[in-house]
């Protein structure tokens, strides 16, 4: 049987389109290798290193998002607070908005499992050492912690420090750690940045320019990276519209998804039948 390893990157909400990949890779019978992921998917990549399926996954995170809405101004007319805006802990002065636990817990909380160790499924988790500007990849020890450092997305999340170092998002140094996974016959690489939509008419504000530069620097690793080292398959969505706290977009962030995840499905029922 060859050996599959999965790679997830990063990309905020548009993460949720790894959950039907992983849904194909259920049908099919796949079962990875080896999962290595980033950021967002660093977080789905762990939960489904547990042993949790795609579809058990899509139906913990619909149950926390309990209410869509399409805009902010709809939220607030509303009474009842989201669940999904409940998985954000406000935190001040720390070098981010926001501080992770909750986020972390929340999409975590279907996992049983708190060390690599215990993991069915092997993982590598990339996190940014800050004052080194390196990469660090966790494969042992305390899960949560590594999967937190992981997705410190700067400016929105508050750093790590762990194991004596400061960490942020794994998205600055490898945003689709595709080349983790060396000792795998097939590689999967599952890039879920998606694009910008341009607005020529309307200038981007503040928080939009910092997250348009982090994006823009990655995808200039991702390419760089995969001219010298090409994953076996490389799925893009084309995720567009979705910016990286909008999970409330999830329905669309699955549409968008679905023609990769067909051409994911082909491509893989080749190359089982060629095994």
């Amino acid at each position: 049987m060859i050996k599959v390893g999965l790679a997830l990157g990063g990309g905020g909400a548009r993460g949720l389109a790894h959950i039907p990949m992983l849904e194909v890779m259920d049908d099919l019978g796949v079962r990875p290798h080896c999962i290595a992921g980033t950021s967002i998917g660093a977080v789905v990549g762990a939960v489904y290193a547990s042993g949790v399926p795609g579809k058990q996954i899509r139906a913990h995170v619909e149950r926390l998002l309990d209410w869509r809405s399409k805009s902010w101004r709809e939220l607030f007319r509303r009474h009842k607070v989201p669940q999904w805006m409940k998985m954000l802990d406000v935190e001040h002065g720390r070098g981010g908005l926001l501080k992770g636990d909750r986020f972390i817990q929340s999409l975590c909380g279907a996992m049983g499992v708190t060390a690599f160790e215990q993991l069915p499924i092997p993982l590598k988790v990339v996190a940014t050492d800050f004052w080194k500007s390196e990469q660090v990849v966790f494969d042992s020890g305390d899960l949560l912690p590594a999967v937190k450092a992981s997705m410190g997305l700067p400016g929105v999340f508050t750093p790590v420090s762990l194991d004596g170092r400061v960490l942020i998002d794994g998205g600055g140094v490898n945003p689709v750690p595709h080349d983790l996974l060396v000792d795998c016959d097939v590689v999967v690489a599952v890039d879920v940045m998606g694009r910008m939509i341009e607005d020529p008419d309307r200038a981007p504000n503040l928080f939009r320019v910092v997250l348009g530069m982090f994006e823009i620097m990655q995808r200039s690793i991702i390419a760089g990276k995969n001219l010298r080292l090409p994953p076996t398959l490389y799925i893009r969505p084309d995720i567009h519209g979705v910016d990286i706290l909008e999970f409330n977009k999830a329905d669309t962030v699955y549409a968008q998804a679905e023609p990769e995840c067909q051409r994911l499905r082909q491509a893989l029922a080749v190359l089982l039948d060629k095994s």
